[in-house]
């Protein structure tokens, strides 16, 4: 019976070390990315290649 609350213990601890380390991330500006979305939109479709012609058999 004392194993387990010496495990609520630890994990509480650690949940909380968790919530701290995220908040001061998000407060640090950590995920603050301005320059990839701006960018992202000129990625993301490939250009079809103009060679290529569909092939279909007429009879």
């Amino acid at each position: 019976m004392e194993v387990i609350f010496v495990l609520i213990g630890i994990s509480l601890i650690l949940a909380v070390t968790f919530l701290i380390l995220f908040i001061r991330a998000m407060k640090g500006g950590q995920y603050d990315d301005t320059y990839t979305p701006s960018v992202r939109i000129l990625f993301d479709n490939k250009k079809k290649s103009e060679t290529s012609k569909p092939t279909t058999k007429s009879k």
